[in-house]
């Protein structure tokens, strides 16, 4: 029997070592979340769903249960320098606004260093026109679609907000965007300071990889959040972003979170963490103000 316990728990050991080391950071938060009920409320009706023209895939989510009406919509791309990450890992996020009433799109894009600006960005602005085409078969009101991102996913959030070029392109009207959350995103960024810019952007006129060249008057509101703890992505980029639109006569709001690190940001948005900060209270209740449905 002891040899038994003994087997068995050397098993487990060794499927935990196993999971640690293939499994990403963001994935492993995402099983934790899962397993003390984050997931509780949220369904997912779509999983690897392909869009546009790249091979790409995307996750949805939205609230359990039947809907008399159509929800509004979230589309989220994650971070990971343009160089990593994946839309399963991020299940945390989706079932977190899924939970609050959204209908959550979470696409794939193509990454560095097989791609470099605009790639990414375009994959995104694939996955918003997915969105309005398909969006309502799963709930969601393609009337009411607001963007956000964590880091890098917030870089590309923000281009497709403020630059409508890329949006034009793929024949989806800008104003289809209602509202959009910028997390830890990088927007005010050359010189480049780091090596996954500098690759990322390799061959690029900066000034176009710059949301903040961008900035508008007629921009839809923007959540805009930082933290002081953040030496990856500096709050520079937000305030400076912030303020630009500002001066343009734009809505934006600007949050910034003392002492929380880069990574703590959108690790607040899972219930595990939660008690971090109030990424996900402030964020829902920015979103749910921008979102309203049209009065009859």
């Amino acid at each position: 029997m002891r040899r038994a316990i003994a087997a068995a728990a050397l098993a487990v050991i060794l499927v935990l070592g196993l999971m640690l080391v293939f499994i990403s950071p963001p994935g492993l938060l995402s099983l934790l979340d899962g397993a003390i009920g984050g997931g509780v409320g949220a369904s997912r009706p779509g999983s690897a769903i392909p869009f546009g023209t790249h091979g790409e895939t995307l996750d949805l989510w939205r609230p359990a249960g039947a809907a008399t009406i159509k929800r509004p919509v979230l589309i989220f791309w994650y971070g990971g320098g343009w160089a990593k990450g994946d839309r399963r890992s991020y299940a945390f996020v989706a079932r977190a606004f899924a939970r609050h009433g959204f209908v959550v799109v979470v696409p794939d894009y193509r990454k560095v260093p097989s791609i470099r600006f605009p790639a990414f960005v375009q994959d995104g602005a694939e996955a918003v026109k997915w969105t309005r085409d398909h969006v309502a078969e799963f709930g969601g009101d393609p009337h009411r679609i607001a963007v956000a991102g964590h880091s890098a996913g917030a870089h590309i959030a923000a281009m497709l907000t403020l630059d409508t070029h890329w949006l034009k392109a793929e024949g989806v009207d800008p104003k289809i965007i209602k509202a959009a959350v910028g997390l830890s995103g990088p927007y005010d960024f050359y010189p480049y300071t780091s090596a996954r810019a500098i690759d990322a952007m390799q061959g690029a006129d900066p000034a176009a990889t710059q949301p903040i060249t961008f900035a508008r008057a007629d921009a839809p509101p923007m959540l805009l959040v930082t933290s002081t703890g953040d030496t990856e992505v500096r709050p520079k980029n937000a305030i400076n972003l912030a303020a630009k639109l500002k001066e343009l006569g734009a809505p934006v709001t600007l949050t910034v979170y003392p002492a929380l690190s880069h990574e703590d940001v959108v690790k607040a948005l899972s219930k595990p963490f939660r008690r971090k900060g109030p990424v996900l209270a402030d964020s829902v209740a920015f979103l749910n103000a921008a979102l309203k449905p049209n009065a009859p």
